[in-house]
């Protein structure tokens, strides 16, 4: 695969990104692709590994490591290398039905356990893909494709974001007659107004979301399962019902001030952004307002960069953990996703227009403080120490003297979510719930209710886009095995036995 002297010929070349201060004046995609030429000597690369660790798709130590979907990295690498796109293409859309998605939003644990990645920077595995996909939207070699035969099956889907796109996707291919229920006014989930306009342009969604519809998938927006429409009629009406409903209930923080005026969830924030961007809908607006990101995460990066383009007065973002290092330790040992120190997208629009990163390691919040017009003028903050012991299990400590006030007019919760929403359809179906999740095992997806699946987020809970293709490409095997009595659709699991 690739060159067999090209980790040794080569660098790593990353994507061209546009000017980190120019860009926030404009809520396009931040990054674009490298030229062919590039991508050719990026694909050629790829080592010829005996075991390409880039697709085992396994967690350790609670961390994704390689690729959920299994993609055929190295297959696709070397295509790129030799020029053979649409050849690259194919073998890509073996395993991932949204290159598109992933390829712009997916965090690259590919690239963590790359083998070169062991004593060079890795391949640049996600750049490539992207680029696979794009060309093949701009030179017409992704057109519907229509199934030749129906089966007389009828799913419902609950949820349009990637786990309930994906599964609708395989089962709409084998003939089922699929419809997905989405409660936004936009299909995509998620990928519609959870991720930024920055990160993923939501033309990049409705074009997918399009294609799906000429393939014979039937959508229904602005209707909430359970409510909108019963169990009682989606049991009437369909042979099988799966429940992508994501996993967005918001962790909160409980502390004196919480409801001050100014405290919004990140996800909140999020969405009502990007409904303003898309049609002018009244949002949560950062113009001229200190603004305090609680969460470390990527959420809270999409917070800063949106606080950004609305041109914020500061903007700084607490974490919980101590600043990562600057190379792996050695519990953090390959192929593990590397826990090292990056600068995301935000942070760099951050610190070009502020002059310094954006970011404040080990802080623990302490209060909310309302000023006399009842809004929120200050956060009141403690450094914090943390420590492990001999079993692993860390510990946080205030350090006494480190108590700050930061002024602030705006603040966003971005600490991650507890599981899915209480909906009043998974009330009427008395489903069994796991840690805030539908409960059902991974390989079979079935619940406690006959005919009723789940996937994604909503069986999981919040990760990656690539496991929630994953589960919604497993599901439908499910689906489609318990509706017909076997299946061709593809299986990870059964190909991995």
């Amino acid at each position: 695969m690739g060159k067999a002297t090209g980790f040794m010929d080569y660098q790593r070349e990353e994507t061209n990104k546009r000017d980190p201060l120019t860009r926030t004046n404009d809520w396009h995609e931040y990054d674009t692709s490298l030229s062919d030429e590039s991508l050719k000597r990026q694909g050629a690369r790829c080592m010829d590994c005996g075991t390409p660790f880039c697709q085992i798709g396994e967690v350790i130590n609670g961390a994704t490591t390689g690729c959920p979907i299994y993609n055929l990295i190295p297959e696709w690498n070397d295509l790129v290398y030799k020029g053979r796109w649409k050849e690259a293409l194919e073998r890509l859309l073996k395993t991932n039905n949204f290159p598109e998605f992933t390829g712009r939003a997916c965090p690259a644990p590919c690239e963590g356990s790359c083998i070169l990645g062991i004593s060079d920077p890795a391949v640049t595995i996600k750049s490539i893909e992207r680029t696979i996909i794009d060309k093949g939207f701009e030179n017409g070699w992704i057109t519907p494709r229509i199934p030749k035969n129906r089966t007389g099956k009828k799913v419902a889907i609950i949820g349009s974001g990637p786990a309930g796109l994906a599964s609708a996707d395989q089962l709409n291919q084998v003939g089922h007659h699929v419809t997905v229920y989405e409660r936004q006014d936009r299909a995509g989930g998620l990928l519609m107004y959870g991720i930024p306009n920055m990160k993923l342009e939501k033309d990049v969604v409705e074009r997918r979301i399009w294609l799906l519809e000429q393939e014979g998938i039937n959508f229904v927006l602005n209707t909430e399962a359970g409510k909108d429409i019963t169990f009682e009629a989606l049991n009437y009406q369909y042979d099988a019902t799966i429940l992508c409903i994501g996993a967005q209930k918001q962790r909160d923080l409980q502390m004196e001030g919480r409801d001050t005026e100014g405290v919004h969830f990140a996800m909140d924030y999020l969405t009502a952004s990007t409904k303003h961007l898309l049609q002018g809908e009244d949002c949560i607006d950062a113009k001229g307002k200190d603004v305090i990101v609680i969460g470390g995460g990527d959420t809270g990066a999409d917070c800063i960069a949106t606080a950004l383009r609305q041109e914020c007065n500061s903007v700084v973002q607490f974490g919980k953990h101590p600043k990562p290092p600057a190379a792996r330790i050695g519990s953090n040992m390959w192929p593990e996703f590397p826990n090292v120190f990056t600068v995301d997208y935000a942070h760099k629009e951050a610190t070009a227009k502020f002059g310094e990163d954006p970011r404040q390691f080990c802080i623990q919040t302490k209060r909310f403080v309302a000023g006399e017009n009842g809004s929120l003028k200050e956060v009141h903050t403690v450094e914090m120490e943390k420590t492990t012991d001999e079993n692993g299990k860390a510990t946080f400590r205030e350090i006494p003297g480190t108590e700050k006030i930061w002024p602030a007019q705006l603040v966003f919760i971005a600490i991650g979510f507890e599981g899915s929403e209480e909906q009043l359809l998974q009330q009427q179906l008395g489903l069994d719930t796991e840690n805030g999740n539908v409960k059902a095992t991974y390989g079979n997806f079935m619940t406690n209710i006959d005919n009723v699946f789940t996937a994604g987020d909503a069986r999981r809970g919040q990760s990656l886009i690539v496991w929630a293709i994953n589960e919604g490409r497993e599901v439908a095997h499910k689906v489609d095995e318990y509706l017909m009595g076997s299946s061709a659709l593809p299986s990870y699991l059964e190909e991995s036995v």
